[in-house]
């Protein structure tokens, strides 16, 4: 099955994908629809990242690049009654911004409250 996940400097030596913190784990968002990824990274676009490009990958790409490196998944099914939003905060520095040039690295990272990550919790929770 394809998923879209969102990827940053796509085509460059520095390019990421855009993980979110949650506790001490990073997690990789696959959004089964291409508009609600969209949608997605033109709201973090709207907290001042740079532009991320959609990109089609199959899921299973996904789950092998997350269990080799440490990083947890969540599917974000299309017919989800719960909006996906950003963290209301981000990382002042991600890792591929501090030179990192191996390919998928992750992109994101978020610094979050509990409190804020009761709520994402709750709203992805929400999804299954």
């Amino acid at each position: 099955m394809s998923v879209f996940v969102l990827i940053f400097n796509a085509g460059t030596d520095n390019e990421g994908i855009h993980s979110v913190l949650v506790g001490d784990r990073n997690t990789i968002m696959m959004f089964e629809s291409e508009d609600d990824a969209t949608r997605f990274a033109l709201m973090l676009e709207a907290q001042d990242f740079p532009m991320a490009k959609v990109e089609n990958i199959d899921q299973r790409e996904i789950q092998e690049f997350c269990q080799e490196h440490g990083f947890e998944w969540q599917f974000v099914p299309a017919d989800s009654s719960v909006l996906i939003t950003p963290p209301p905060r981000n990382m002042e520095t991600t890792s591929w911004q501090e030179g990192n040039s191996s390919k998928n690295t992750n992109g994101e990272q978020q610094a979050m409250s509990s409190s804020e990550l009761d709520s994402i919790r709750r709203r992805l929770e929400g999804l299954l």
